[in-house]
């Protein structure tokens, strides 16, 4: 029953938090120790699957493909097992980050809630069920974006689920379409029968529109345009939740159906993910060149990386859909991290805008080596974790002879570097600086989850080699489906 630990936690401390409402001190206490034990059924859920396979659990004991499946496979449990490291870090810096009238309001429940959505996502086995992890997913952030109800937060929440909703409709119509020609929304049910189909120029027209409806959730060209207009609008604790995990899950469901289900013509839907890969790198960072207010600056970088993400997707190889993997991990990591600092600096200095930051490294150098490890990680300087994902990457992209994709991936990584220089040379570096400071910038609560975000990038880098095997074998689950469909059709109980 391990599969059901990371859904079952979430939603019995969004419930304990409800309960405990008008009580803030204990709703803080409950929202840590829910995140807490997450990461620890996570961390154990990895290492069942990672020494004894994959796990599955038939809801109901209703058996596939009638009931409601779960599957744990590594590439599903890594997700969560990340998503339980961003929880706990974001948990703990909400309690000196997030005001009392957004606790008051339902700030840990919809915290958990939006948990609840993503573990849902990550190891759901049909495809219904992942539209229900999908709403659940855009109720809450739909709320959290709006909590607080100022002007800027209820016009980004509005384009968010305006686009969103937009989304959702497309899946659930190319779901009824794939129902209909199918009879099965169980994932490895329809691997079966996708690959036997009579039509395959319709499941072809299909993995199209799953890579429309899918590319809206992930932010990639040209979807992408409601991503800079809502994440910058929340505090700091939701946007960096959000920059980690949202746009992931969108990346996490490509990657599964377009290894899983629609493999049917390659090298057309593979090749159509190759070029909005590089498009979507290229247009993200020119958008995070022309920025200059901190937090869009970083939103525009989500949608570059989500590029970098989608390319090994496009290569279609195990060395490419390994560095995918770790690219994610990386990534999630480095961009909460780098949303984390810049409450921070917000905290010391009042105000986001470049321009009116200046002179932190003076004021405070630990703060500036805390911004340095995730900004240097994001533009792939060695020996961090950015340096290594986008080494795998390029390696993979060669080995195939795609030199115009590898070339774009290098240029943009060049281009990233430039626009974290600016961020440090504006903030950290220039003399001066806004006065109207928030906090300290230096509270426990705040710096404890940034260092820790930041040891773990560095280990990411320098001891990477045993994450590097695992996304490999994650990689090698994901190429050759037929452990994954076994153990849901044919051994399916756990």
């Amino acid at each position: 029953m391990l599969p059901i630990l990371p859904l079952v936690i979430p939603l019995v401390t969004a419930v304990a938090c409800l309960m405990a409402w008008g009580r803030r001190s204990v709703q803080r206490g409950l929202g840590v120790a829910g995140a807490a034990a997450l990461l620890g059924a996570a961390i154990v859920l990895l290492r069942t699957v990672s020494r004894a396979g994959i796990l599955v659990v038939q809801v109901g004991s209703w058996p596939a493909p009638f009931g409601i499946t779960l599957v744990a496979d590594l590439f599903s449990t890594i997700m969560v097992t990340v998503t339980g490291v961003i929880a706990l870090a974001v948990a703990v810096y909400s309690l000196a980050a997030v005001d009392a009238r957004r606790e008051a309001f339902g700030y840990y429940p919809l915290l958990h809630l939006l948990l609840l959505g993503v573990c849902g996502a990550f190891l759901t086995g049909d495809l219904f069920n992942l539209y229900v992890w999908f709403e659940v997913m855009l109720i809450a952030s739909f709320v959290l974006l709006a909590l607080g109800g100022e002007r800027p937060q209820l016009e980004g929440a509005i384009k968010y689920v305006t686009l969103n909703l937009m989304s959702s409709a497309l899946f659930l119509a190319a779901v009824g379409v794939l129902y209909g020609t199918a009879g099965t929304l169980n994932m490895a049910d329809l691997a079966v029968k996708l690959r036997t189909s009579a039509a395959p120029g319709l499941v072809t027209t299909l993995g199209v529109l799953f890579l429309v409806a899918f590319g809206v959730k992930a932010a990639i060209f040209p979807l992408f345009f409601w991503l800079p207009a809502a994440y910058h609008t929340p505090p700091v604790a939701v946007s960096a939740l959000f920059a980690g995990l949202l746009t992931k899950v969108g990346v996490y469901v490509m990657i599964r159906v377009f290894t899983l289900l629609f493999v049917q013509d390659v090298g057309y839907t593979h090749r159509i993910i190759l070029v909005v890969s590089g498009l979507t790198m290229v247009t993200g960072v020119l958008g995070a060149v022309a920025q200059n207010e901190l937090r869009r600056v970083l939103s525009f970088h989500i949608i570059s990386q989500i590029g970098y993400m989608i390319l090994g997707l496009g290569l279609f190889t195990r060395p490419a859909l390994a560095g995918s993997i770790f690219y994610i991990v990386h990534h999630i990591v480095v961009k909460t991290n780098l949303f984390l600092v810049s409450g921070a600096v917000h905290q010391l200095r009042g105000t986001f805008e470049l321009k009116l930051l200046g002179g932190l490294y003076r004021e405070a150098p630990a703060l500036s080596i805390l911004f340095l490890i995730p900004a240097l990680s994001l533009a792939g300087m060695p020996p961090l974790s950015g340096f290594f994902a986008k080494l795998a990457l390029a390696r993979a992209g060669l080995d195939r002879g795609e030199y115009v994709i590898v070339a774009t991936a290098l240029g943009v990584g060049l281009l990233t570097l430039f626009s974290m220089t600016k961020i440090w040379a504006e903030a950290f570096w220039k003399p001066g600086g806004a006065t109207g400071a928030t906090g300290s910038g230096g509270e426990a609560w705040i710096v404890g989850p940034i260092t820790a975000l930041a040891l773990i990038t560095v280990i990411l880098g320098l001891a990477g080699q045993p994450f590097f095997a695992l996304a490999g074998r994650a990689a090698d689950q994901l190429l050759d489906p037929s452990a994954y469909i076994r153990a849901v059709l044919v051994e399916p109980s756990q």
